[in-house]
């Protein structure tokens, strides 16, 4: 399990989705009530900010244990992209509704576990075509 490069990226995606939830992604003021607030969007901004990222963390770390079923691991892993893609679109759309702010440098976080999805991905991908060559040899 841990021997294989995708567990190593499912954790890595696990843990970027868990710091999520301390560090913004923006930092700006909001109008509210014609008084600016400075608020930092970050997961635990709305209830379905903190949803999807539990979401999101909770299938990168569970599918981490499904390395014997590869199809339904890639599945989970197209799966985690997906809500991981609609959670960055939420957050732009919520980040109109600030008055005025800028792209905190902890973004990076929530690109990085879309990336390492990825990354994932490719790994099982290359595990599939080891255990059909190896099927050929037989």
């Amino acid at each position: 399990m841990i021997q294989r490069k995708q567990s190593l990226w499912l954790l890595l995606a696990a843990a970027f989705d868990a710091t999520t939830f301390r560090f913004p992604i923006y930092s700006g003021d909001w109008m509210k009530d014609t008084t600016p607030a400075a608020i930092d969007l970050n997961a635990n901004t709305t209830i379905w900010f903190t949803i999807l990222t539990v979401l999101v963390g909770g299938l990168a770390f569970v599918n981490i244990f499904l390395f014997k079923n590869r199809k339904m691991q890639l599945r989970l892993c197209f799966l985690g992209i997906f809500i991981t893609l609609a959670l960055l679109a939420l957050y732009f759309l919520e980040i109109k509704n600030f008055y005025s702010g800028n792209i905190a440098l902890w973004a990076i976080f929530y690109v990085g576990a879309l990336i390492f999805f990825f990354l994932a991905i490719r790994g099982i991908r290359h595990d599939q075509k080891l255990i059909k060559s190896l099927d050929r040899l037989r």
